[in-house]
Order: structure tokens, then sequence, then C-alpha cells
């Protein structure tokens, strides 16, 4: 296969197909700067909501630590791995905000907990007690008895990869291994040693 989306679609239908949960979790690695301005790692899983020739796009707080880090650093990398079957997909490349029109649509899907809980959470902040946390569900839920709008500081991020490589296990680790770089308008494809 030449299109390296057509083929993550193909192993994402077979994940949604088999894994029991999450099949769209994935690992998002950002830059996170130290104090003394060194870069640092920093990784977390998240739920892919949508991909397409675009990117892979995630929904996230602005102002929690992944929106901060990529809003200093707007590159990352994720990681899908399905253990079941044991394959995995990597990619890198840089990640931009969505629309706004993009993100009131996605939020509008959320569940009314989900969307209460985008308000109330200051997310990655340090957090008293799970009381105070609960209490400001309640006054969001209070302030938004209907519909709940989305957030100025919630939306969503999409990678363009600049790579995607594509692992899939083999006996012996001698795994099968195929990656596509961007190319102009297209891809170079090529295989890695396991």
């Amino acid at each position: 296969m030449t299109d390296p989306f057509a083929q993550f679609a193909a192993c994402y239908a077979e994940a949604q197909a088999s894994e029991v949960n999450d099949p769209n979790a994935c690992a998002l690695a950002t830059v996170a700067i130290a104090p003394d301005g060194s870069p640092r790692p920093d990784v977390r899983i998240v739920l892919l909501k949508g991909y397409d020739s675009a990117g892979f796009t995630i929904f996230t707080n602005y102002e929690s630590a992944k929106g901060r880090q990529l809003a200093a650093c707007p590159h990352a990398a994720l990681d899908f791995h399905w253990k079941s079957l044991r394959k995995q997909v990597r990619m890198a490349g840089p990640m931009t905000r969505v629309s706004d029109a993009e993100s009131n649509a996605y939020f509008a899907t959320r569940p009314r907990e989900s969307q209460l809980s985008a308000w109330a959470s200051l997310q990655s902040e340090t957090l008293d007690a799970r009381a105070t946390f609960e209490a400001r569900l309640a006054e969001m839920a209070a302030r938004y008895p209907a519909n709940v709008p989305r957030p100025p500081h919630w939306g969503g991020f999409r990678l363009a990869p600049e790579w995607i490589e594509f692992w899939e296990d083999r006996p012996g680790r001698q795994h099968h291994r195929e990656r596509f770089d961007r190319a102009g308008n297209g891809w170079a494809v090529r295989l890695l040693y396991p």
C-alpha cells in the first residue's frame, strides 16, 4: 500500500473490531521545558477523535500541561499500540489547533458529564480535595441546566504527520517495519530493519 492513511484505516478498523477497550487510545509525546530551560519529554495516553488526510485529531484543555507544551513547542508524536493485534503505528509532526467550528461540533457530541467536566476541571493543576472538584461540577451543572457550550479554553489539535511507521510483530523478533516519509505531495516508502 502506498497511502499511509489507507493503511492506518485498515489497522484501525481491525483494532475497532478486536480491541475491547479504547481502540482509539494512543500515547501522545510532547516537549516540556524544565525550569532550567532544557527540553524534557512528556507522554500520556489520549484518545484519537478523528483522522483524515490532513492528520490525526485529539481534544483537550488548552491550559492543561499538554496544551501549554504544544503552544510552546508545536511538534509531537503519537503511538498506537494494539497489543492483541501485535501491531503498532507511530508518527510525528507539527500539531496545530483545529478550527472553533470543528471543536464546537465535536464538543456537542460529548456526554453532558464530559461537557461539564471541561468547564469544572482546571486540568493538570493541583486539586486540594476531590470535594472541591465535585463542588465545581455542581456549580457548572447549575450554570448550564440545558445546553453546555464549549469552553473557550478547550478544543482540538491536529497532528500532520511528517512520517508514519507501521510495525508488525513477527516470530523471532523479525518484525516487519514500514516507514512513510512525506515527499512533496506524496510519500516515500521504505522498509526498516527490525
